[in-house]
């Protein structure tokens, strides 16, 4: 991990004045409290105010521009409750340099105010997109969470609502009932803001609860010393090019190296299952395999994913991850992906995680030279979940794995920023998962809820949207393009992005095929250009080379859209332009398609029209 710091401590008197502001390196400085107390952000735009009563103890309200958009509402936990005397200032600015990500280079800035109420502390952060707290108690505390979020309106939310379509859109008065975030919220067409938790590092995973008719929203989980966070932007585009939630995870283990990380695309078994081309019929075995890497090493993609039963069934107790079913394919399936630069992921069930050793078995994967795992079906509470997918991810780190947690995983909660190899969750509804075909709306929708908690995998990408004869998809087709469905693959922001097709399908398109090839990560720069929830999405990111992609896709509306390419650098562009056909629908056209090229610059605008239920796909290569 690279990670260069320049901090700058600067702690600020009691009356809030910058003007009266001082340098204060490495000593205390702790001043009387007198409230109510202001902490704002470093560009002064967000503004969270504290107040104290002995009746009701600490709160806090949040105004953005002049809007009150969180008022009144209770910060910190049960028990011996103490007005703080003392409170210590600081800011903070740095830059954070991740091994993959949205961009290369992350500006880490905030102010930072700290209290101790004597049982527990509290620390508040102001960033310019965003605020958080935090509260710091002993292990065995036995208090209850008292933050609330009483919104100052009644606002539009959606939420996480597992592998589903997301709930939402709901006026907050409506809501009375337990909600899982991220809930993100629209508070006006200005005004947008996000809901979730940074840094969980033990306990129970954030629980929101509501009341029907209040705008009031309080923690039904249990205390935790996790960040509760509320992100804001003035469009919904800003809360997905955010990096709040991983900014307030802690930096990765001394002297940890994670230079092996790499992000790329990955080519899959699990769906390929019993598609017939030419007289061959692909399986989950080696024969299939070693096409599936042929066609990954022709195409700049960097993986091959073996999913479930390939060491027996994989709920079964007997199913021996190191002896059991193909590992001798497994092995030869590994040399022959070394010999092409192909890395190959391993699927582990929790059942063979928890019925045999698993550190011995990802030691193991280590030394056969597998890239990574998938982790599928992880019992237990939220909280036992939550542990064992630390230890894992820990255990993944030492031994030199990429890791993916899939089926009801927990909420990402900016772990990657500490462990790079925590690449990808399925925090969704993927594409065909439990034999259901991803709704263009819900697409739409979870790019600006689940994705802001973190990497997703989504598994888009078909290039044959009827999927007929597969083993392990519904025989009717995908409720999207095939031009959406490959935007999909690069708005959807993961270390690993795992496409589902066989070769033969990707070879009747090859436009397509050269905009998956192109997702050359790490991204050096990613920007949502337009968008809004539930509506459509416009998301451009910068490959490795200096190559410019652009995603669209809409939901069940057709729309055209102009985009501006102000984004890109002086200089001439040549521009693919790939987009929906005159006919195309995603419930009847599907595949139909047109391309063109033009060369442009920084001063256009590409005018794309998306069918229903479509989008577009755009490389635009410096010249």
């Amino acid at each position: 991990m690279k990670f260069s710091v320049l901090i700058v401590i600067i702690f600020f008197a009691a009356n809030l004045s910058q003007a009266n502001s001082r340098i204060c390196e490495g000593r205390s400085n702790l001043k009387p409290t007198k409230f109510p107390l202001v902490i704002s952000s470093p560009d002064n735009k967000l503004r969270l105010t504290l107040s104290y009563s002995n009746h009701n103890g600490l709160m806090y309200s949040l105004i953005a521009r002049s809007k009150s958009l969180i008022v009144n509402s209770r910060m910190g936990v049960s028990g011996t409750c103490v007005k703080p005397d003392h409170f210590m200032r600081r800011s903070i600015r740095s830059v954070w340099k991740p091994v993959w990500g949205k961009r290369a280079s992350v500006l880490e800035q905030y102010n930072e105010l700290a209290m101790d109420l004597k049982a527990y502390k509290i620390i508040v952060r102001a960033y310019d997109n965003g605020v958080a707290f935090r509260y710091e108690f002993p292990e065995h505390h036995g208090m209850t969470d008292l933050t609330q979020f009483k919104f100052g309106g009644n606002y539009t939310a959606w939420y996480y609502n597992g592998e589903h379509a997301n709930i939402g859109p709901e006026r907050l008065v409506d809501c009375d009932t337990i909600r899982l975030p991220v809930m993100t919220i629209k508070a006006d067409v200005n005004n947008y803001l996000a809901i979730h938790e940074a840094d969980l590092s033990a306990g129970e995973p954030l629980v929101l609860k509501s009341q029907k008719g209040q705008t009031l929203f309080t923690v039904a989980s249990k205390p935790n010393s996790a960040w509760k966070v509320i992100m804001h932007g003035n469009k919904p585009g800003e809360l997905v090019d955010s990096h709040l939630i991983e900014l307030l995870n802690p930096p990765p283990p001394e002297n940890a190296d994670f230079s092996w990380v790499k992000p790329g695309i990955a080519v899959w078994d699990w769906r390929i299952a019993g598609a017939q081309v030419d007289g061959f019929k692909y399986e989950m075995s080696l024969p299939s395999w070693k096409r599936m890497v042929d066609f990954a090493a022709e195409n700049h993609i960097q993986y091959l994913a073996l999913d479930a039963d390939w060491y027996g069934p994989e709920f079964g107790k007997n199913s021996d991850p190191l002896k059991g079913g193909k590992v001798a394919q497994v092995h030869d399936i590994i040399a022959y992906g070394k010999a092409k630069a192909i890395g190959i992921w391993l699927y582990l069930n929790d059942v063979g995680g928890r019925e045999f050793p698993i550190e011995q078995t990802l030691k193991q994967y280590h030394d056969w030279g597998a890239a990574g795992i998938k982790y599928g079906f992880m019992s237990g509470s939220p909280d036992e979940k939550n542990k064992r997918t630390r230890m894992i991810t820990a255990l993944c780190a030492k031994y030199q794995l990429l890791c993916d947690f899939h089926d009801g995983p927990i909420h990402p909660y900016g772990q990657m920023r500490t462990y790079p190899n925590a690449v990808t969750r399925e925090y969704c509804q993927a594409q065909l998962d439990g034999v259901t075909a991803l709704e263009p709306r819900t697409f739409v929708t979870s790019v600006f809820v689940n994705m802001l908690a973190g990497p997703l995998d989504m598994n888009n990408g078909l290039a044959d949207l009827s999927q007929k004869g597969r083993t392990h998809a519904p025989d009717y087709a995908t409720n999207t393009t095939l031009v959406a469905e490959a935007a999909r693959t690069l708005i959807t922001f993961s270390g690993v992005t795992v496409i589902p097709d066989i070769p033969e399908s990707y070879r009747k398109h090859p436009e397509i095929l050269k905009f998956i090839g192109a997702q050359r990560m790490p991204w050096l720069e990613s920007k949502t250009l337009m968008g809004e929830i539930g509506e459509y999405i416009v998301m451009a990111r910068q490959a490795a080379d200096k190559t410019w992609l652009i995603g669209v896709a809409t939901n069940e509306n057709a729309r055209e859209l102009d985009i501006p390419l102000s984004f890109l650098s002086p200089g001439k562009f040549n521009a693919l332009i790939i987009q929906d056909g005159e006919d195309a629908d995603y419930l009847t056209i599907t595949e139909s398609y047109k391309t063109s090229y033009r060369i442009v610059d920084r001063q256009d605008k590409l005018h794309v029209k998306l069918a229903h239920g479509g989008g577009a796909c755009i490389i635009l290569m410096p010249m």
